[in-house]
C-alpha cells in the first residue's frame, strides 16, 4: 500500500528500530521499495551474516524540482535515540555533521537544504544540523520537518530557515509553501566565483490540514467524483480487502463510555489510565503460581496511544489504543518498604534519570513533551455533546465549532486551516500502578514488583537507588501474552457484545 505513493524523502522513525525483525523488514523491504528516496543520515543497519555496520540507506540525496528546476539537497535524520535493537546503530547527530560525506554534501550547489526527520523542531539535533549548514552556507533556504512528539509545531532558526512538524498518527497533512527562492548565479566576489541567491523576498508559509476527504476536495477544487484516481481506489481497494483478512471489523464488546488517555484528569471515571489500572490490571496481572502473592503491577502511560470511543471495540481498536508487543516480567520478593518507593520515583524522575541517562520522554504519550499544550480545564464528552445539539441555523448564528486542534506557534495562531473549539489536555504519570492480593490490615513484607518489559531500565536503576540491587538475570516472565491480547480478552469477557 505504502509503495504506491509517490514520495519524494521518507526516513526511519524509532518505533521501526525497537525490534530487531522490524528494523530488518524496513532494511530489506521499505528501503528497496523506496531506492533513492529513502535516507538515512546518521542510521546504520548490521549485516546479519558478517556484522558489518552498513548504511541503512543512503545518506542523501540531491533532486531538481520540476517546473522551477531548483536544487534540493536533502537528508534523512533520526533523533540521538538509544532504546535501538542491536542490529542497528543510531550516531548521534553532532557526531554525524562533522563527517567528510556530510560537509562534501552542504558544499554542493543547492538552492535549497531540505532536512526531514524523526527529530524534534527545536531539540538540539536539528540545531546541530542547522549550525553545520550555515558554517558553510549562509544565506542558502532550509527547511526542516520534523516528528517524533506528536504535535503540530512551528519553528524558525533564522529568517531563511525554518520547520514544520505536522501532530501524529496522519491526523495531519502538514503544509509548507516557500515563496521567493531563486536559482543561484555565477557572481565575481574578490577575484574569486561564488555562487549565491540573490533572493531579494522570501517567506515561508504553513498549514496545518485536517486528514479528510472534505479538506482534500476543497483544497483541489474537486469533488466526490473527480477527486479519486485509478491509483488511489486501487489502494483503497487493497485496504479493504486487507481488512477482512486480518479480520480488523472483529467486535470484541462495545464500550459503554468514552475513555480519554489525556482529555480526563488521571485519576477520574473517563481516564483511561484509571480504567486501565482499577478494573483491566487487577484482572489480567494473575501468575497462577503466585496469584495470592502481594504485587504491585506498573506500566508507563505511553504504552496507551489513543482514547476509547463508546461503541464497538474491535480489533484494530487494539492495535490503535495499543500497538505494541509489550509482555509483563516482574522481580519477586522485593522487600514492600522499597517496592512501594517505586511509583513515586519513576513518576518524579529527579536522580534515576540524572545518573543513569534514562530519560522520562519515553514513558508517556509523546504528545505530552510539549507541556504548554496540558492545563486543567475538561472537556468529557464535548464531542458527543455538540453532535447532539446541531440544528438548522439563521443567518444570525454562527456555526458552532466541532472540537479540534487549536495550534499556537512560532508563527502565530492563523496556521490551523480549519477553525475548532479548543481541547485541552490534561498531564499524565509517566506510568500507573495496581496494588493486588495486599491483605486487608497492615502492609506486606514482600511483594512482587510486575511490570510492561518495555520499562524494565527504570525499575532496574530505580530499586538500586533504593538499594536494593537487581540485574536483568533477576527478572522472570510473568504472562506470556502481550498487554494488547490480554487487554482485547478483558473487553471480550466484560463488555456487551452487542453495540
Amino acid at each position: 500500500m505504502i509503495k504506491e505513493q509517490h514520495i519524494d524523502v521518507i526516513t526511519t522513525g524509532n518505533h521501526e528500530l525497537y525490534q530487531a525483525e522490524t528494523a530488518a523488514r524496513e532494511y530489506d523491504q521499505t528501503v528497496p521499495n523506496f531506492h533513492g528516496n529513502y535516507l538515512a543520515s546518521n542510521l546504520d543497519y548490521l549485516n546479519p551474516k558478517t556484522g558489518e555496520r552498513i548504511a541503512m540507506a543512503q545518506r542523501y540525496r540531491t533532486f531538481t524540482t520540476k517546473n522551477l528546476g531548483l536544487k534540493v539537497v536533502a537528508f534523512g535524520f533520526l533523533f540521538d535515540f538509544t532504546g535501538n535493537a542491536n542490529n542497528t546503530f543510531v550516531q548521534p547527530v553532532s557526531e554525524t555533521v562533522k563527517e567528510k560525506w556530510f560537509q562534501d554534501a552542504i558544499m554542493e550547489e543547492a538552492d535549497l537544504f531540505l532536512v526531514a526527520g524523526h527529530v524534534t523542531l527545536n531539540g538540539p539535533e536539528y540545531d546541530a544540523i542547522f549550525r553545520a549548514i550555515r558554517k558553510r552556507n549562509w544565506d542558502t533556504p532550509i527547511h526542516f520537518f520534523g516528528g517524533h512528539s506528536h504535535i503540530r509545531s512551528y519553528h524558525k532558526y533564522d529568517s531563511k530557515a525554518v520547520g514544520i512538524q505536522a501532530g501524529r498518527y496522519l491526523e495531519t497533512i502538514g503544509w509548507a509553501s516557500i515563496n521567493g527562492i531563486s536559482k543561484k548565479k555565477q557572481s565575481i566576489i574578490g577575484g574569486g566565483l561564488e555562487l549565491r541567491s540573490f533572493s531579494k523576498s522570501l517567506s515561508f508559509g504553513r498549514r496545518y490540514i485536517d486528514t479528510n476527504l472534505y479538506g482534500y476536495h476543497y483544497h483541489t477544487g474537486m469533488n466526490g467524483s473527480t477527486f479519486p484516481t485509478e491509483n488511489g481506489k486501487n489502494v483503497s481497494s487493497i485496504i479493504n480487502s486487507s481488512r477482512t483478512t486480518l479480520k480488523l471489523d472483529h467486535t470484541f464488546g462495545c464500550a459503554p463510555r468514552d475513555l480519554w488517555l489525556n482529555r480526563a484528569p488521571y485519576p477520574s471515571e473517563n481516564s483511561l489510565l484509571t480504567w486501565l489500572d482499577q478494573e483491566v490490571m487487577p484482572d489480567i496481572v494473575v501468575n497462577d503460581e503466585r496469584k495470592n502473592v502481594p504485587r504491585l503491577a506498573m506500566t508507563n502511560s505511553g504504552a496507551m496511544r489513543f482514547d476509547i470511543f463508546k461503541g464497538a471495540f474491535t480489533t484494530d481498536t487494539t492495535y490503535i489504543i495499543s500497538p505494541f508487543v509489550s509482555k509483563f516480567r516482574y522481580i519477586k520478593d522485593v522487600p514492600y518498604k522499597s517496592a512501594k518507593r517505586l511509583y513515586d520515583m519513576i513518576n518524579t524522575g529527579g536522580p534515576i534519570f540524572e545518573a543513569k541517562s534514562l530519560t522520562s520522554l519515553y514513558l508517556s504519550p509523546p504528545e505530552q513533551l510539549s507541556t504548554k499544550s496540558f492545563d486543567t480545564v475538561t472537556t468529557n464528552n464535548v464531542v458527543r455533546e455538540l453532535a447532539d445539539s446541531q440544528h438548522l441555523l439563521t443567518s444570525s448564528q454562527k456555526p458552532a465549532l466541532i472540537p479540534g486542534y487549536t495550534t499556537s506557534d512560532a508563527a502565530g495562531t492563523d496556521g490551523d486551516d480549519t477553525v475548532h473549539s479548543p481541547i485541552n489536555f490534561y498531564r499524565v504519570p509517566n506510568v500507573v500502578q495496581s496494588k493486588l492480593s495486599f491483605p486487608k490490615d497492615g502492609e506486606p513484607e514482600k511483594v512482587d514488583v510486575v511490570y510492561i518489559d518495555f520499562i524494565q531500565p527504570w525499575i532496574l536503576v530505580a530499586l538500586s537507588f533504593l538499594g536494593e540491587t537487581r540485574t536483568s538475570a533477576d527478572t522472570l516472565s510473568y504472562r506470556n501474552e502481550t498487554l494488547t491480547d490480554l487487554m482485547a480478552s478483558w473487553i471480550k469477557e466484560h463488555w456487551r457484545s452487542d453495540c
